[in-house]
């Protein structure tokens, strides 16, 4: 019987994503395959907030860099917009700044999320492309074109980098907060890309006393620890390994 698994590769520039799982296609010498089960709701949600927070890591790491800008952005003391007027005002806000960009020959590119505070207070947390010309600057133009309120000018890097910064992001609804906040809203001018895909032939996840094999980092990189994650899937039954690689040469 053949037996291998597959690996799926995502490029995101100084490092690579991996996802390597067995499947009941090319089966796994060795593997007594786990029991399946029906996913619960729980399951379900959880899965669910991972893939959330996994897909927007990789869409800020194919569009923005280490010092693009993080900003949130307030409305003045005891202001209090419905969110139909909060959508409206962070709408004509990127139309603004992206008239701006425009005009000095940049395209804008961003990311935008609608919160709530605990204590009622409106704000929009953006994640835009930075940009610097003769006499302006990103955090300028968005500081004149925003009138109602105060903005927080922080890098990529400094709130925490791709990681932190999707989960942030893309963190479960608050119990306050309505429905529509849950979503977030990237421009359409985003680069998205598709992943390589290989089969390894002949080789497990598994060892022969069953313990899941680590992963090992390919020439001029090393696996960030905090990304490995392993075991056996609950609802296929198979195990699966996932890592990042980031380039030795360039860390991030």
């Amino acid at each position: 019987m053949r037996w291998a698994y597959i690996r799926h590769i995502w490029d995101c520039g100084e490092s690579l994503e991996v996802e390597e799982k067995h499947t009941g296609r090319y089966g796994a010498r060795g593997q007594k395959r786990g029991k399946k089960k029906k996913a619960s709701p729980e399951d379900i949600v959880r899965q669910n907030q991972w893939k959330r927070e996994r897909d927007l890591r990789r869409l800020i790491k194919w569009n923005f860099g280490r010092y693009d800008l993080w900003m949130t952005i307030t409305y003045r003391k005891g202001d209090r917009p419905t969110w139909e007027q909060m959508v409206k005002d962070v709408q004509d806000l990127i139309r603004k700044v992206r008239r701006k960009y425009k005009k000095l020959g940049k395209e804008l590119k961003y990311i935008y999320r609608l919160a709530i505070g605990k204590r009622g207070g409106p704000h929009i947390h953006i994640l835009v492309n930075r940009i610097q010309a003769e006499g302006t600057a990103t955090d300028m133009i968005f500081s004149d074109c925003w009138t109602k309120g105060h903005i927080n000018f922080r890098s990529l890097h400094e709130s925490g980098g791709y990681k932190d910064l999707a989960e942030y992001i893309a963190k479960p609804l608050e119990e306050w907060e309505p429905e529509e906040a849950k979503r977030y809203h990237p421009s359409r001018n985003l680069i998205r890309k598709e992943p390589k895909e290989k089969v390894i032939n002949r080789r497990n996840l598994v060892d022969k006393q069953g313990h899941m094999i680590p992963p090992k980092a390919p020439k001029g990189y090393y696996i960030d620890p905090d990304s490995v994650r392993m075991g056996i899937n609950p609802v296929t039954g198979f195990a699966y390994r996932h890592y990042t690689l980031i380039k030795i040469n360039r860390r991030i």
